[in-house]
């Protein structure tokens, strides 16, 4: 599914440069459910945006379900992120005037399909998440866990082989962050490959294998017992 060898990334800073990534190496299969951790500064947010096809890196390989990503255009990286990948964010995204129905629909726009079939597809999505009812109400009108509903419900829309979730609890207090964290098992449990970045013990233990980085390198790397969030004590 995803696969990163020998990953090296650097900034320019005046006259010298910042080597944020350290060569990384690492692989996600398909159906695993897997936590990155780090402290600020370790390089989990740089990982996280080339992989998601944000930010190009300097050296290494990057090949997501068997096609390599180095050099891409700005088009086809935005068609890459659309084939490949859904995003689910601590801020949730969303558009401020558009309703639920509309913000979960916009991925689907983008790939091409008529303005009766993204509806659908996005009532599908809406039931999934248990937001059909609130399919024409506004962002502002939603909870911090139905905004996040929404968004977990606009990543899945255009069927992404990969699910990327950076700090989706963050915004959320406890109860609601372990709703959404057993809402995401359940997409696990259906097949879907996830990628969470956290800095919360409780949420990395949730999922199934933790990596953990430092300074740009990866200090570990295991399969954990993975806590089921339905049965976790806030």
């Amino acid at each position: 599914m995803l696969k990163i060898s020998n990953l090296h990334k650097s900034y320019p800073i005046g006259d010298s440069s910042l080597h944020v990534l350290k060569g990384i190496d690492f692989e996600v299969n398909n159906g695993e459910m897997v936590a990155i951790m780090g402290s600020s500064g370790s390089g989990k947010s740089t990982l996280l945006n080339i992989i998601g096809i944000l930010d190009e890196y300097d050296s290494g390989e990057y090949t997501l379900d068997g096609v390599a990503i180095k050099d891409l255009s700005e088009k086809k990286a935005a068609v890459y992120r659309n084939k490949f990948l859904g995003f689910i964010f601590q801020s949730f995204n969303l558009i401020n005037y558009k309703n639920a129905l509309e913000n979960v629909a916009l991925p689907l726009y983008y790939q091409g399909l008529k303005r009766k079939d993204r509806q659908e597809k996005a009532k599908f999505h809406l039931e999934k998440v248990g937001l059909l009812d609130w399919a024409h109400h506004l962002p502002s009108e939603l909870s911090g866990g139905q905004k996040q509903r929404v968004a977990i419900a606009r990543a899945l829309a255009a069927n992404p082989k990969l699910l990327m979730a950076d700090e989706p609890t963050g915004a959320l207090d406890t109860t609601t962050s372990y709703e959404i964290m057993e809402f995401l098992q359940q997409l696990n449990d259906e097949g879907k490959t996830i990628l969470i970045v956290t800095h919360e013990e409780d949420i990395a233990a949730m999922c199934k294998r933790v990596i953990r980085l430092r300074d740009g390198v990866i200090m570990e790397d295991k399969i954990v017992e993975q806590v089921r969030a339905a049965t976790a004590h806030v």
